[in-house]
């Protein structure tokens, strides 16, 4: 008895070691070749597809077999797969037979099991050691995955013809389908394919194939697996003549899911085919103008707000013979920013409390520590309100509200909102930060702009946690979240400001349309004309749009407005635009302002208006350019207590600018009314009445090289109230000329220091020093 328990006991671990050789002796994976990477539409519509490193179509293992497929497989191949254990004694010793009475291999009795080790193994000689081997590991196989996982491997592993492996490969290829898709004869079609794919390869031996796929849908009709009418039809039905290619819809987010690292693997993406295809579509239409000026570049990115998923991804214009930089990626690409960063800046501005949207900002030449900003017109308005400025995309108002604002803070604040490319200090870019100075990709600036445009739709802080980058791949819940530092007013007054910006041609009078586009949006052209920008939010989505030279090349013609903001409308006409954000009213607040000046209104304002604001908009200062003014009796004249007693003046609240804001507003603002001018016998400070608009206090200055290389001349310039009175010039005490009306001298200043006298002929007088450098 004794004995008898001994032996059962040694047994136990005999078997043990056994069950574990069963389970663990086969490799963790079978397949370790390399598969192609794979995208997906939202709707699974194949989009792109990338050759294996080993340069064949080898899509991810399937998820499931097509139940079509599967019965015709298993009827040619292996009838009792969900039966057997790995191996069908029955079918090997009809095999054997066969093979031995005809004196070579005529037959084989593998089952799909064993079928997908020898494919595992590299497809090794088809001995019978070899046999022997594979049958005793595929009962190992059929111990640790299920019958389903078996199938799925061998249909994912299995060679097609040419360098096409596995179902999913051959069903793109041979039908532009997904395999669960496919009819039943092109089911059996693929079901014999690879039982001889170098022989019986589409395109070569073609009645072959038929006859083999035929016989196999006359053994389903047998089975009963179809019908009589299903086997007839499927018999009519083609053998595809040749692969067809795959689809390159998105082939630079290919480019980028494999930089992401997501290389070798089958993506659901985000985008909506329908609209990429569209989207295309609309550049393709765009390129031969864009060509004619010899851009050849150009990309778009169509986001939704709600999510921040990427619906339509077009890296770059599709290929042509004036290929040029066509497979650069310009969506990832970092390129100069241009004006695209001032609605920030607005944003910014007011929550700061600095302006309102109506705040007159001097629009006049502009010299701040050796950097002098131009308008695009080279022209001057002498002053605009803020929300005009951003929507006409005015350059001196911008870097003088980033000043204020502080370049470091701004540099702080745009790094936090999500742009990774500003990657040098603030001190690098200065004041220039805002006119393109630094550089950004389309990528993180839509973001930025549907990440802000979705915390407004969430009106609450929790909604200002929802900032991050655009999505490209489905249920992708692992972004990392970021808060936005501007609030919901904020926000709000941005986009307004920006759904006013002057459309194109063809948009114009868009707010009559029986159907209008409620689009922000904005513009912007760096320096050169090699960059050109365009980016629109509606309620629901966001379109960027970048035009341009991949390699820098800048045109003259190339600009946000006349190069990317067609392209961008085009795209929003596919789109429905017609609802627009609601206002966060808990967080905008009424204040009463000047109507004239955009500022609080002061105490002289005699015309006021109560707008929204933030709630900061308290800070803001009281109107600066409302002032009670002293007049003579008849209103000719400005009298002050040096020349008139007070019961012979009248007090009267009057609008004036500054002499070099005044000097330039005037011309575009004919209801602009002059001071009127002082009476003779009073005295006044000079720095009142007039003002040097160039060179500014301690200027340092260069005397510029004409064409003959001669020096020539600099052009000095002053702002007078009268601009009829006659001013008198000197340089350094020595009297250099008069002007009348237009108060403008080309000198040539001696090197060094130097001082200007101006004095008008009421002796009013004015001096400002400047140096002329050598």
């Amino acid at each position: 008895m004794a004995y008898l328990k001994k032996k059962y006991l040694l047994k136990i671990p005999i078997g043990v070691v056994l069950i574990w050789y069963l389970f663990f002796s086969l490799p963790v994976k079978l397949f370790n070749a390399p598969t192609s990477t794979v995208l997906f539409d939202k709707e699974n519509h194949l989009l792109a597809a990338k050759l294996a490193d080993d340069e064949q179509w080898r899509f991810p293992t399937i998820d499931s077999v097509p139940k079509k497929f599967e019965q015709c497989l298993l009827q040619f191949e292996d009838a009792y797969f969900r039966y057997h254990p790995g191996f069908n004694p029955i079918s090997i010793s009809k095999a054997l037979f066969t093979n031995l009475k005809q004196k070579r291999i005529a037959r084989g009795g593998s089952t799909i099991t064993m079928q997908t080790l020898r494919l595992a193994r590299n497809k090794k000689s088809r001995t019978i050691y070899q046999k022997i081997v594979e049958l005793i590991l595929a009962t190992r196989l059929e111990l640790r995955y299920s019958k389903d996982k078996i199938l799925q491997l061998y249909t994912s592993n299995t060679p097609y013809g040419g360098n096409i492996v596995g179902l999913e490969a051959a069903s793109w290829r041979y039908y532009g389908r997904n395999p669960h898709q496919l009819s039943w004869a092109e089911s059996a079609m693929l079901a014999v394919l690879p039982n001889a794919p170098s022989l019986i390869h589409p395109g070569k031996n073609r009645d072959r194939l038929k006859k083999k796929r035929d016989r196999l849908l006359d053994k389903l009709l047998v089975e009963e697996i179809i019908d009589s009418t299903t086997c007839y039809l499927a018999k009519q039905e083609p053998i595809p003549s040749k692969p067809q290619p795959l689809p390159k819809k998105t082939q630079h987010l290919l480019q980028h899911a494999i930089k992401s690292g997501y290389k070798g693997q089958q993506l659901n993406t985000t985008i909506d085919e329908s609209l990429q295809i569209r989207t295309l579509e609309i550049l393709k239409n765009h390129k031969p103008f864009l060509e004619s000026n010899h851009i050849y570049n150009a990309s778009c990115l169509v986001l939704d707000i709600d999510t921040g998923n990427v619906l339509a991804y077009v890296g770059n214009t599709p290929k042509s013979k004036k290929q040029r930089g066509q497979d650069v990626d310009i969506i990832q690409s970092s390129r100069s920013t241009g004006s695209i960063l001032k609605p920030f800046l607005y944003a910014a501005s007011l929550q700061e409390g600095n302006i309102l949207p109506n705040t007159l900002l001097p629009d006049i030449p502009t010299y701040i520590a050796g950097y002098t900003p131009k308008n695009f017109s080279k022209t001057y308005d002498g002053a605009v309100p803020a929300k005009e400025a951003l929507s006409r995309s005015l350059n001196v108002p911008a870097v003088r509200m980033l000043r204020d604002y502080r370049y470091e803070r701004f540099h702080d604040l745009i790094r936090r909102l999500g742009l990774s490319t500003i990657s040098k200090p603030a001190d690098h870019y200065g004041l220039s930060l805002i006119l393109g100075g630094a550089e950004a990709n389309l990528w993180e600036l839509s973001g930025i702009y549907a990440s802000l445009a979705r915390t407004l739709k969430k009106t609450s802080t929790e909604g200002r946690k929802l900032m991050h980058p655009p999505k490209f791949i489905r249920a992708d819940n692992h972004q990392e979240n970021y808060t936005s530092l501007l609030d919901d007013s904020s926000i709000y007054l941005m986009l307004e400001a920006m759904l006013d910006v002057n459309r194109p041609e063809q948009e114009e009078g868009w707010e009559h349309f029986n159907y209008p586009q409620n689009i922000a949006w904005k513009t912007g052209t760096s320096f050169g004309n090699r960059d050109a920008w365009s980016i629109g939010v509606s309620h629901n989505y966001v379109v960027g749009v970048w035009v341009g030279n991949a390699d820098g090349e800048g045109r003259s013609e190339l600009t946000g407005t006349k190069s990317a903001s067609p392209i961008m409308f085009d795209i929003f006409r596919q789109l429905n635009t017609n609802t627009w954000f609601s206002p966060p009213f808990n967080d905008l607040f009424e204040i009463e302002t000047c109507k004239h000046s955009g500022y609080k209104a002061g105490q002289y304002c005699p015309e006021k208006l109560t707008i929204l604001g933030n709630e900061n908009g308290i800070k803001v200062a009281t109107c600066p350019y409302h002032k009670l003014t002293h007049l003579s009796l008849d209103r000719k004249y400005q009298v002050n207590s040096t020349c008139t007693e007070p019961y012979e003046m009248i007090h009267e609240p009057w609008f004036v600018l500054p002499p070099v804001m005044e000097w330039y507003y005037k011309r575009k603002h004919s209801g602009y009314l002059d001071l009127p001018p002082l009476q003779s016998n009073c005295s006044q400070d000079g720095t009142d009445i007039m003002e040097v608009i160039y060179p500014k206090n301690f200027s340092k200055l260069f005397i510029p090289k004409e064409l003959n290389g001669k020096l020539g001349k600099l052009i000095f310039k002053i702002a007078h109230r009268d601009p009829k009175t006659t001013l008198y010039w000197h340089i350094d005490n020595e009297f250099i000329g008069e002007t009348i009306n237009f108060h403008e001298l080309s000198l040539q200043p001696q090197i060094g220091k130097h001082k200007l006298t101006l004095v008008d002929k009421n002796g009013i007088r004015l001096e400002k020093y400047f140096e002329i450098l050598e």
